[in-house]
């Protein structure tokens, strides 16, 4: 489990005996007069350098240190059982506002938001309540039959970023078919792979096409996945699956996984890759060429909202959606894109935010 905190330069020689301690940032008015705000990350599995899910939610605590000047820190959990472990070793510390990141925190995040009223939390990619009907425990199976005042669910319209991805992928195959992969199935994954499927059959229809898709089917509720978010070696081995089925376009939505697949298409020349959460031609450059895009999860963006309003004590619980509109969503330029698909992908952005394209 690694540590990494940012503080005051000021501070840096009076910390030295905490192993764990380094970096910089000016201070901000916290829970005590003149103290810093405490911000901590619980990341999902993957790793903070995950160049995707987990990284990108800390970008918006990095900028947070940077210009708010709060203490920002993130611990890696690499087992679904450190999600709790975390979160407590925060709430003994004293964090002000403790951000988890993913799906799988959902449960350890209501229980420990319940038991800890004074204390904020901020999770990306879920909202409570979401103990719904008669087959759900609270505090076991779901984290919460009622809306909690203290925790702000930060979730994403990913599947209209998928659209525009999917519709992307159509009007570039070269073979006629484009497929995905997920890593676990859960729903902000599953979003991605319905939005990507809906995109490219939306094209079909617009322009009297028949591309495939490989991967996922909405009908059928049924995938592709590789049950994991770390292993490169499964990413390069979908991925190669899917160009024997006749693929040249493939949307991982697996984390790092994808950067497997992204070094297959690579060495091959067989492929494209669309990235997920963050632009890949930035935060993966070495496979620039083999990036057709990437789907925009501007996590950092919310990430970073939530922190200035606890700085600014404004924090409140409750609900963000990122979408197409506000910006939470989006589509990276799109490589070698003719004029045609471009005109395309702008009429569908504008369908997509006056609702008259549905995207699920």
């Amino acid at each position: 489990m690694k540590k990494m905190y940012f503080v005051s330069a000021l501070l840096i020689i009076a910390s030295m005996v905490l192993a764990a301690c380094g970096g910089s940032a000016a201070p901000a008015a916290g829970g005590e007069e003149g103290a810093a705000v405490k911000v901590g990350q619980v990341t999902d599995l993957g790793g903070i350098d995950d160049k995707s899910f987990n990284a990108t939610a800390y970008a918006g605590i990095e900028q947070a240190v940077a210009e708010l000047g709060v203490e920002g820190k993130y611990l890696e959990s690499t087992q679904q059982a450190d999600y709790n472990k975390n979160i407590q070793q925060y709430v003994d510390e004293g964090t002000d506002l403790i951000v988890t990141v993913g799906f799988l925190l959902g449960v350890d995040t209501a229980v420990a938001a319940k038991a800890n009223p004074d204390t904020n939390f901020a999770i990306v990619d879920y909202s409570y309540p979401d103990c719904f009907g008669t087959d759900f425990v609270e505090g076991q199976t779901c984290g919460s039959a009622t809306e909690l005042p203290n925790v702000l669910g930060l979730t994403f319209a990913i599947d209209q970023a998928g659209f525009l991805a999917g519709y992307a992928a159509a009007g570039s195959t070269q073979t006629g078919k484009v497929a995905t992969f997920g890593g676990i199935n859960i729903p902000p994954v599953v979003a991605f792979m319905i939005g990507y499927e809906k995109g490219v059959m939306y094209y079909n229809e617009e322009n009297g096409t028949n591309v495939e898709v490989l991967g996922w089917d909405t009908a059928a509720g049924d995938g592709s996945f590789t049950g994991n978010f770390d292993s490169l070696d499964d990413g390069r081995s979908f991925a190669e699956s899917f160009v024997q089925e006749g693929a040249d376009i493939i949307l991982p939505v697996a984390g790092p996984v994808g950067l497997g697949s992204a070094a297959y298409c690579q060495e091959s020349g067989a492929c494209k890759i669309i990235g997920v959460d963050t632009d890949w031609t930035v935060s993966s450059p070495e496979y620039t060429d083999v990036i057709l895009t990437s789907i925009l999860k501007n996590m950092n963006v919310a990430v970073y909202d939530a922190i200035k309003a606890q700085v600014e004590g404004t924090f409140a619980g409750g609900m963000y959606v990122g979408t197409v509109a506000n910006g939470g969503v989006g589509l990276a330029d799109v490589a070698g894109a003719s004029d045609e698909l471009k005109a395309g992908l702008e009429a569908v952005k504008q369908g997509i935010i006056d609702g008259s394209i549905p995207t699920q």
